[in-house]
């Protein structure tokens, strides 16, 4: 199999709305230069020279790999999405967009499979990856393909122990880091592999096999997004849908490009099986780079296991921290853990964790309190969160499976509901422009909401069906979804 070779472009794939009629080709460059002025985001040309020169830099001395980390950093503060919820943090709250109002589709782009995780946004490029196996560079402004890399080989339903993702490609969101793409690709029976693409032309120039530490690949299915700090991508593991098999499990740091000799580092849940990190949302980093992780059910008798959790891990993946609730037999005998939903980190060093039980536990960051060890504790959503919150301040928006999503305040050490949403929207929302922006995955809606309370100001129907947890990037004036076929770009943002 030939992995790098480009794809065709389908001949027509892309809808555009009469807002933004077709162009010729000339013209169609003429638009997406005027995106990238109106975005204010720099030439994708330096994050593409940046790249090219990580492994010579690197070799070069501490002074030469100071300067071109600056240069990394400087290039990732003008990437208008860079990863699951646009920061490490995964607040998915930007300021600084144009103010929301009337929804229209403004293009919409057929690829070759699913796009579970977000799609990134770098410079005036938008960065998605398939089922399928492949990442697509597309034109912010048309949605015209830019370039295409198959980087693996995606492993049909049949072949998986069991599932219900068909086939198993590239399911997490990819992070942006230092000037690279980076994705993880399942790749056949047995393999997950890691690849960092330059974003300006999808030349692979980093590609690594992954080991999940429990040793058993084919049970360990990589749905969490990629994150990135200290030089390391993290890359975190658990199960497929039916909890088949004798995964355990873990979160992988791989020294990024350039990283030289530094060596892999891990932390494996000290469960005997089960207790999967598998939250949309992956990994959420503090400033400090700590590192928090949902973890799923695991033992259902003593002695504690680490499962139903949120475990704190230093950069190196060491643990230094843990809460589980007081109830944790009973959750994990229920399939009722804290794994489901990314842990949300608030202004005031707190963190909120809502799981499938749907009761949300405010917790101290840096102490986090061991077994039930909550500041507070409130019944939030009826049926459980799953995906990814967002946060502005002392506010989260937890993504509730059912009853729509709950704006929660957590100010003064206590949690009160301040308003619920459209109940059939199910996805993880997003901050911008004004507006709360979240979908309703099963009939393919975006709604765009009141912070303030919730109520829908527009929507619109995407005409597609959307992956399980899908949230909304937000860039200029566009909402960018992915769908079980591809992207849509929504205007109005």
């Amino acid at each position: 199999m030939v992995l790098h070779h480009p794809l065709p472009t389908p001949a027509a794939d892309v809808t555009r709305s009469p807002l933004l009629p077709a162009t010729s080709d000339h013209g169609e460059r003429q638009a997406e230069r005027a995106a990238a002025v109106h975005t204010d985001v720099v030439a994708i040309k330096v994050a593409s020279a940046v790249a090219i020169v990580i492994t010579a830099l690197s070799a070069c001395g501490p002074a030469a790999a100071t300067a071109h980390r600056a240069a990394h950093d400087r290039v990732a503060r003008h990437a208008n999405w860079p990863t699951y919820h646009a920061n490490a943090r995964r607040s998915g709250s930007v300021a600084g967009l144009p103010a929301a109002g009337r929804l229209a589709i403004g293009w919409s782009r057929r690829l070759n499979g699913a796009v579970y995780g977000q799609p990134l946004v770098i410079g005036d490029t938008v960065i998605a990856a398939t089922e399928g196996d492949t990442v697509y560079g597309l034109s912010l402004a048309s949605g015209r393909v830019r370039w295409a890399r198959h980087v693996a080989g995606a492993l049909p339903l049949r072949s998986q122990p069991c599932g219900n993702i068909d086939p198993l490609g590239i399911t997490s969101t990819p992070v942006f880091y230092r000037g690279l793409v980076y994705a993880l690709a399942q790749d056949g029976r047995y393999k997950h592999v890691l690849v960092g693409l330059d974003p300006a032309s999808g030349r692979v120039r980093y590609r690594r096999s992954v080991a999940s530490p429990d040793h058993r690949p084919f049970y360990d299915q990589q749905r969490a997004a990629l994150a990135a700090g200290k030089g390391l991508i993290y890359v975190a593991f658990g199960g497929h849908f039916g909890d088949c098999g004798p995964y355990v499990g873990s979160v992988v740091g791989v020294p990024a490009a350039g990283g030289g000799s530094r060596p892999v580092v891990s932390y494996k849940v000290p469960a005997a099986q089960l207790a999967g990190i598998w939250a949309a949302g992956g990994p959420a980093i503090d400033a400090s780079g700590t590192v928090y992780v949902g973890v799923g059910n695991g033992a259902t008798s003593r002695p504690y296991d680490g499962s139903d959790s949120v475990t704190a891990l230093s950069p190196r993946l060491h643990r230094t921290g843990l809460f589980a609730p007081a109830s944790w037999i009973a959750d994990n005998a229920g399939d009722l853990d804290l794994g489901s939903m990314t842990p949300a980190l608030t202004g005031a060093g707190q963190i909120l964790a809502v799981g499938k039980r749907g009761i949300g536990y405010l917790l101290r960051a840096h102490r986090l309190g061991g077994i039930g060890g909550q500041i507070a504790r409130l019944s939030i959503c009826p049926a459980g969160a799953f995906g990814g919150a967002a946060v502005r301040g002392h506010t989260v928006i937890v993504p509730c499976a059912s009853g729509g999503p709950a704006a929660v305040a957590t100010r003064g050490n206590r949690l009160r509901v301040a308003w619920r949403g459209p109940p059939s929207a199910d996805g993880s929302p997003v901050i911008g422009g004004g507006a709360v922006w979240v979908t309703d995955t099963a009939n393919g809606v975006l709604y765009e909401l009141s912070p303030g309370t919730g109520r829908v100001r527009h929507q619109i129907r995407l005409g597609s069906q959307l992956p399980h947890f899908a949230s909304p990037s937000l860039s200029g004036r566009l909402v960018l979804i992915g769908t079980m076929h591809g992207v849509i770009a929504v205007t109005g943002a």
